[in-house]
């Protein structure tokens, strides 16, 4: 009888059956856990892979799933389950009031491939509490937080303005210009030297990073993030990214290999040297290895270059949007600062309107709108919602940044939002560099950076569209919200008023 019916089973029906069968196999093996958080219909195999294909504008996304399911929902990518967290309160919950039961990073398959969860970004447990806590008092040693380091970013603030007025008012993409400012902080704390803004070499490195960072957002890196013993064989954006990381860890090991020549271990010169001797002096628990150095090193060149500089890049932006709003920074740069001397860190407290722009161009430009995924240490319990151990959480930083319960007009750009009685004003709501214990190890140095290389370019240009040419706003989807390419015009703010760039503000006058 069995072989009866075999031989009467069609191709076609044995086919169907077997899809049925793995179909049905993969929901009784990846069903949702009970009391996970609610969630939108998901197909089996590939769960809500159509919800999150469509990113092309992920704060709507967020916002409707959020309306229609609450503050704390769970989405399918693939065969792994992730909790999104919305909203002050449950962000606050997850990050600070139960930090420590969401310390770790999930498996990223993007990065896992090259960096084995190595560095300050991926590692987890004992060896991400050594990296961190190295990382910073090593950023401390050499100036974080102190005098000499500001003088470093004042000195390159000299260059980059050098850079911009080379332009002579002329329609220039401003790009790697920004980049290349920006990751020579970094660079001069991690290598010990700064790279000059002709250096083919380093051109290419900060082209390889800015092509990384879009290409996280393509359609194969999300399905590769899903399917990876797939996708893997196939060619695609993932490939690349895979090939830019490689020789990213290269130019980062051709650093280590010379300062292994001349290396003095009573003399540290930068980063590179400090962790070489903590190498040197490694009692055998594996945390201080070259492969960690390397990755570090990765991560906060990568890191320290891409947010600081898309920051930047919106705020020149946002400036040239809003001409109006241009000209009231410059009029208080002029009465603090004036023309005389480079803007310094300690004028930030007498400036709060310009304080307040940059905190504006941080909620609106809301860069990285998801922050860095988390994952459960252990099974844990949030707003009624069983959370099992090991489920990737994501804080929704964008339902802080435009919750129109916070903010008086989320969805226009106004720097009132951070002025109470003409003093800024620091909002709860306001968490770009994530809180709690993996919080943003470079958020002063971030901060800093902002506020000096914005006022030094406003100082000493108005920003302008290119004749005939209308600006917008509008981004592309990576591993942050940048901007899509434009051109501007730096008009020096002296004797601008002849340049063919040029339109005044009928406004600026009654600031």
């Amino acid at each position: 009888m069995l072989r009866f019916l075999w031989e009467s089973i069609s191709c076609q029906t044995l086919l169907v059956f077997l899809i049925v069968f793995l179909l049905v196999a993969d929901y009784m093996k990846h069903r949702k856990p009970k009391s996970l958080p609610p969630h939108p219909f998901y197909l089996p195999i590939v769960g809500h892979m159509h919800i999150l294909m469509n990113f092309n504008n992920p704060k709507i996304i967020m916002q409707k799933l959020a309306e229609k399911y609450g503050n704390i929902f769970s989405l399918q990518m693939g065969t792994e389950w992730f909790v999104y967290v919305n909203g002050v309160h449950l962000i606050k919950e997850v990050l600070v009031n139960q930090g420590e039961n969401f310390l770790d990073r999930p498996q990223v398959p993007l990065d896992s491939e090259v960096f084995n969860n190595r560095g300050l970004l991926s590692s987890n447990g004992h060896l991400w509490k050594q990296q961190r806590r190295f990382t910073l008092s090593t950023l401390r040693n050499f100036g974080l937080g102190k005098r000499s380091l500001e003088e470093r970013i004042q000195e390159e603030c000299r260059y980059l303005v050098d850079a911009f007025g080379d332009e002579q008012g002329s329609p220039f993409d401003p790009h790697f210009k920004i980049n290349n400012a920006v990751s020579n902080i970094i660079c001069s704390v991690t290598f010990g030297n700064r790279f000059e803004y002709h250096d083919e070499d380093f051109q290419k490195l900060l082209r390889l990073m800015n092509e990384t960072a879009a290409l996280h957002g393509a359609i194969m890196s999300l399905l590769y993030s899903a399917f990876p013993s797939i996708v893997k064989l196939l060619p695609g954006a993932h490939q690349t990214i895979f090939k830019n990381w490689r020789l990213m860890k290269s130019f980062v090991k051709e650093r280590i290999d010379k300062h292994k020549e001349d290396w003095n271990p009573s003399e540290s010169r930068d980063f590179i040297d400090c962790y070489l001797q903590e190498i040197a002096k490694d009692k055998g628990d594996g945390v201080f290895q070259e492969e960690n150095l390397v990755a570090c090193a990765v991560d906060l060149l990568f890191a320290g270059t891409e947010t600081t500089s898309t920051t930047i890049r919106w705020a020149l932006l946002y400036m040239v949007t809003y001409p109006e709003i241009q000209a009231r920074v410059q009029a208080e740069i002029d009465a603090v600062i004036g023309q005389a001397r480079q803007p310094a860190l300690d004028d930030r407290s007498n400036m709060p309107y310009t304080n307040a722009v940059i905190h504006e161009v941080q909620r609106k430009g809301n860069i990285v709108p998801f922050g860095v995924p988390r994952m459960t240490v252990k099974d844990t319990v949030v707003d009624g919602f069983y959370i099992p151990k090991g489920t990737g959480v994501f804080t929704n930083l964008s339902s802080l940044m435009f919750d129109k319960n916070e903010w008086e007009t989320p969805d226009i750009f106004n720097p009132r939002h951070f002025l109470k009685n003409g003093q800024f004003w620091r909002r709860e709501a306001f968490i770009p560099f994530s809180i709690g214990k993996r919080s943003c190890p470079g958020e002063l140095l971030a901060r800093t950076e902002l506020f000096l290389f914005f006022t030094a370019l406003l100082q000493k240009f108005t920003f302008q569209a290119p004749p005939d040419t209308t600006l917008n706003l509008q981004f592309k989807m990576g591993i942050t919200l940048s901007p899509k390419p434009y051109k501007i015009c730096a008009v020096p703010r002296q004797g601008s008023l002849d340049h063919p760039c040029h339109r005044e503000n009928p406004l600026s006058w009654m600031l």
